[in-house]
């Protein structure tokens, strides 16, 4: 069977190989305005399926998976800040607070039912100062990471804890999920 990653991201990618099965990947074009009022799981959960339909219409047979993940600020969709001033008004806003990251996951094959499912991960932020989130955004440069950090380096620093039934969402790909979703697709994992 073939699988293909619908998603440019290096560190979906990255998780993927975890898995030790063959894939390919490809940009998926998807529009990934939020609708008004969508609230941040619905969001990623749509932009999840967006992915891995548009895709999979382009790879008769291949099960395509598509991945989102939208960071939750008072309610509202956080998005990537594309920047140093945006990245540290991101942190400056989640410092001392607790922000919930949605990481939704879908895997369909054009013609079949598509299956999904959806991790909440909470970090909670400890305080910080501005020349603490300077420092960082300068050595770490977070621009392409929802939230303005990156879990897997230097941004754990910035936390005092991290909520979640998989380690791997807040990097971008729920895996327990993927490799659950997979089974149930027919591929063979341990």
């Amino acid at each position: 069977m073939r699988l293909v990653l619908a998603s440019t991201s290096r560190y979906r990618r990255e998780l993927l190989e975890r898995l030790r099965l063959p894939f390919d990947v490809a940009r998926p074009e998807a529009d990934e305005t939020p609708l008004p009022g969508e609230a941040p799981a619905a969001l990623a959960a749509r932009l999840a399926h967006a992915k891995a339909a548009a895709v999979a219409a382009l790879a008769p047979g291949a099960w395509v998976i598509g991945s989102d993940q939208v960071a939750e600020l008072d309610g509202a969709p956080l998005g990537k800040p594309g920047g140093r001033e945006a990245a540290i008004a991101q942190l400056a806003s989640m410092s001392g607070r607790t922000i919930a990251f949605h990481t939704a996951v879908c895997l369909l094959r054009a013609g079949d039912a598509p299956h999904a499912a959806e991790d909440v991960t909470r970090v909670r932020f400890r305080r910080l100062e501005r020349a603490e989130i300077e420092r960082y955004v300068d050595a770490e440069q977070p621009f392409d990471c929802a939230g303005s950090f990156k879990s897997e380096g230097l941004g754990i620093a910035l936390f005092d804890a991290i909520e979640s039934s998989d380690p791997t969402a807040l990097v971008g790909l729920p895996l327990i999920a993927t490799a659950r979703l997979l089974r149930q697709a027919g591929f063979a994992l341990p």
